[in-house]
């Protein structure tokens, strides 16, 4: 599409989103011309806050699926507009409800910890849920001894290393993007760019995480970068993040290590698709009444505990 094409299609959208009464919110790792149209960019659980904070009463969420739902938890009275209902995150599936319950079964004074990243179902079976950024805190204020921690075995990982007192019981889900990234990936970028600092997020897998100067959330990244003093950084996380990590420092490099660090699902999210839901006021992320109020109390769980 060509430049011109982009703005006249961006105008469009912010003059639907008037209309409508909408607030676009637009996850990391869409891509960047998403990004630049929204009103908000952040990771799924801030932007789902920020929706409830805003006061539009339709909201447009460019991100996958479990996203929009997450958004229709903590905004019950919105209209929550998804771009692309087939843009699924295989990880948010990667558990079952029957081996949640043979969990319970198998171990006393259990918790079932649930990355934020998971449906709305996979949350209402769930004790508490957590974001990359606070699990640690979170899983660290639990009282209980062991813990299942779903659906991200990688993730779950990083945080029992850190928690020893407890027993983790690790999901075998995990996020394809991050864990296509190879410590084989890092040293080639590393011959290429030796004095770049490596980052990663902690959905990685341990050889990449153990590579790393620094591990963090999507948000906890790009906050690194802008503070730290390094010039250049190889980045193991989506490539999407690229965009805002440019734009906040500017004065910096950033590299990525492969083509397998795009997120197909988060790239189905286009200027077209994000006009045309607007346009046509679908489709709609929709919750029913029952699942919203089991989902929300691991949520309402998280916040307390993350508070303390």
């Amino acid at each position: 599409m060509a430049e011109i094409d982009k703005e006249k299609l961006k105008a469009e959208i912010r003059r639907l989103a008037q209309e409508r009464d909408a607030v676009i919110l637009a996850h990391y790792y869409v891509d960047g011309d998403v990004q630049d149209v929204a009103d908000f960019v952040g990771d799924s659980y801030a932007l789902a806050k920020t929706a409830r904070g805003d006061p539009r009463k339709t909201v447009v969420f460019c991100g996958v699926t479990f996203m929009g739902e997450s958004a229709c938890v903590l905004n019950p009275d919105k209209t929550v507009l998804i771009p692309e209902t087939s843009a699924v995150c295989p990880m948010a599936l990667m558990v079952d409800a029957e081996k949640i319950r043979a969990m319970r079964e198998k171990y006393d004074d259990l918790a079932v910890v649930c990355y934020i990243n998971s449906t709305a179902e996979f949350k209402s079976l769930s004790d508490v849920c957590v974001t990359s950024s606070n699990a640690l805190k979170v899983v660290r204020a639990l009282k209980n001894k062991n813990i299942f921690f779903i659906p991200d075995g990688n993730l779950g990982r990083f945080i029992a290393e850190q928690v020893p007192e407890k027993n983790f019981i690790l999901n075998d889900g995990f996020c394809h993007v991050h864990t296509s990234i190879t410590a084989r990936d890092i040293e080639t970028a590393f011959r290429e760019h030796p004095d770049s600092k490596i980052i990663a997020h902690p959905e990685c897998m341990k050889e990449v995480c153990d590579m790393a100067d620094f591990i963090g959330s999507t948000k906890e990244l790009i906050e690194f970068t802008e503070s730290d003093g390094a010039g250049s950084f190889i980045v193991c996380t989506e490539s999407g993040v690229l965009h805002e990590m440019r734009k906040r420092s500017p004065g910096k490099q950033f590299f990525s290590v492969g083509a397998r660090q795009v997120c197909p699902n988060m790239k189905k999210i286009t200027l077209e698709k994000v006009r045309d839901c607007l346009a046509g006021m679908a489709p709609r992320a929709r919750v029913s009444e029952e699942l919203r109020d089991s989902s929300s109390r691991p949520l309402e769980r998280m916040l307390e505990l993350a508070s303390r």
